[in-house]
């Protein structure tokens, strides 16, 4: 946060009477404190629009006179705003008795008896003063939330202004376009501001957290409602650029050997839960099952996806099939599928008895943001999600429907050739602090994105060194400084992440990298972009996942 301007930290000083105020200004100019004193009441609420950090009020100034000025003043503060005031009294409790009834109007006050120490003054400004800056603190941060929404929505906006523009284009040649043509040039649309926009929602969403973190410490008031607002509809915005990245065949892809049975079975209760007590659902799983090659995590998602779209097409109930099967594929069929290889696939399809889909719309199925679904009950990215998950992985999908009888869709993924390996997972009881002395370099070209991860890893001990782009890192690798680990965006301008990785292990053939990226071309497919020691997450990530994940690759 930058320096407050002095007239936010001082002190406004009310009493009129005797020597009290001279001795109060007196004390804090040597205690190194700013404060001004007030003639009247008048005075202090003009120079309260000045702005304060505190009011210091002797009891007897707001006896006899028109108070509702101030009043006005502190009831019409913003929601983050609880103005600390002490009041001072006499000694002997008589008075102060008389003026606890000022507690309730005033709000956030403190009673100082008279005469009164000068440790005891100070101490009792310091208290105030830091509390005063955590409201500071909580200001600036509604502000950047505010300014980060309202980012947000204009780049939603846009977005949607260019699909629907785009999409308009592909309808006038849609009789001379083939489908995976129109596929492909949506998916580079909405490809080419899935970085930006993910580096905006990391911003919100690691912003809130910190916001919570720091707020949790001082008495912030009817702050929990709207951090839970910000995060809710951040993590929404994610989960459309996610589906965005799938559609267009640029995602981050962990592809790797999966028992597709094991996954369904293990997913039976969600899939149950996903569907109403009408529907009956029924796995027909192959006992001898190849293994498959994918991403575990996009599959789980794209047959969730499915099954919703399955128990959408049954409103009155019915029957919903899984089914698990080996598929040999020929040149014959996959000659008209362009890009798909003959070969061993494991089929995975959902079927229903369902509404069934007309044969004129059957060929826009796959496009983004089409649905069949009333306005407000689906985005239109479920399918091509799974079409675009499908192509990435060197598969295929099909549908086909009928009216009155159902729909049947078709997943085919490539079968892994060789063992399953156990899954790594991270030791849930190691705790993510630093040891002394891990230092981390941080390179970024968003200053929020920075700001932020070298925030919570300073929080867990962790030392860091910064830079905004490749340029500036390499004299930091090339120095003496130590390095247990680089954290670094892959879209970085001039030398990307990846190229600087390659440089940066020249110099130090022991470097670990993490990547953290929101969209990365030739980052799509992890097989073929990490090296051993080199991991990547995909924005937004939680603080959880970061902090877990660097303090594995350091550990390992």
């Amino acid at each position: 946060m930058t320096p407050l301007p002095s007239a936010f930290e001082r002190a406004i000083i009310l009493a009129p009477l005797g020597r009290d105020s001279s001795l109060a200004l007196m004390m804090l100019k040597q205690a190194g404190y700013h404060g001004v004193v007030a003639g009247s009441l008048d005075d202090l609420c003009t120079a309260l629009n000045e702005g304060a950090g505190l009011l210091i009020i002797a009891a007897e100034a707001l006896r006899g006179v028109n108070m509702e000025p101030l009043l006005e003043f502190l009831h019409q503060q913003p929601a983050w705003s609880d103005l600390p005031i002490v009041l001072m009294t006499h000694h002997g409790g008589s008075e102060q008795n008389g003026s606890s009834h000022l507690s309730g109007l005033l709000g956030n006050v403190t009673f100082l008896e008279r005469p009164f120490h000068p440790v005891t003054l100070i101490s009792l400004v310091s208290t105030a003063l830091r509390g005063r800056r955590r409201q500071y603190e909580a200001r600036d941060r509604l502000i950047d939330l505010s300014q980060s929404e309202l980012r947000l929505q204009r780049t939603l906006e846009t977005l949607e202004q260019q699909v629907e523009e785009r999409t308009a284009q592909l309808r006038n040649n849609e009789e001379a376009l083939r489908q995976s043509q129109k596929m492909e040039a949506v998916g580079q649309l909405t490809g080419g501001i899935a970085h930006d926009f993910n580096n905006m929602l990391t911003g919100i969403i690691g912003s809130l957290e910190l916001l919570r973190r720091r707020v949790s410490r001082g008495k912030l008031d009817d702050l929990d409602s709207l951090i839970d607002l910000g995060v809710t509809s951040a993590n929404r915005a994610a989960s459309l650029t996610h589906r965005l990245l799938a559609f267009s065949r640029r995602q981050s892809l962990d592809s790797k050997p999966v028992a597709i049975n094991q996954l369904v079975t293990s997913m039976g209760e969600l899939l149950q839960r996903s569907i109403n007590e009408s529907i009956a659902l029924d796995m027909r799983l192959d006992n001898a099952l190849w293994t498959a090659e994918a991403d575990p995590n996009q599959l789980e998602s794209a047959l969730l996806n499915l099954v919703i779209n399955a128990r959408d097409a049954m409103p009155g109930g019915g029957r919903l099939t899984v089914e698990t099967t080996n598929r040999h594929l020929d040149s014959v069929f996959t000659a008209a599928y362009g890009t798909l290889k003959p070969g061993d696939y494991v089929e995975l399809s959902v079927s229903d008895t369902g509404c069934g889909i007309p044969e004129h719309l059957m060929g826009r199925v796959f496009d983004p943001f089409f649905t069949t679904k009333p306005i407000g009950q689906g985005t239109g990215l479920g399918l091509s999600m799974i079409y675009g998950f499908a192509r990435q992985s060197h598969g295929h999908v099909t549908i086909h429907s009928e009216i009155g009888k159902g729909t049947t869709v078709s997943l085919f993924l490539p079968r892994c050739i060789g063992e399953m390996k156990p899954q790594e997972t991270l030791n849930p009881t190691s705790l993510p602090f630093a040891t002394t002395g891990e230092t981390v370099l941080i390179v970024e070209d968003d200053p929020a994105v920075r700001v932020l991860v070298s925030t919570v890893l300073k929080e867990l001990g962790y030392g860091f060194v910064e830079a905004q782009d490749a340029d500036s890192a390499l004299p930091i690798i090339e120095s003496e400084q130590r390095i247990d680990l680089m954290i670094s965006d892959v879209g970085l301008p001039g030398m990307n992440g990846r190229q600087l990785a390659e440089i940066g292990r020249q110099i130090r053939p022991q470097l670990k990298v993490l990547f953290i990226t929101g969209y990365a071309e030739h980052a799509a497919v992890r097989g073929g972009f990490l090296d051993p020691g080199m991991q990547l997450i995909t924005k937004p990530f939680t603080f959880d996942l970061l902090t877990a994940t660097v303090r594995d690759m350091i550990q390992a």
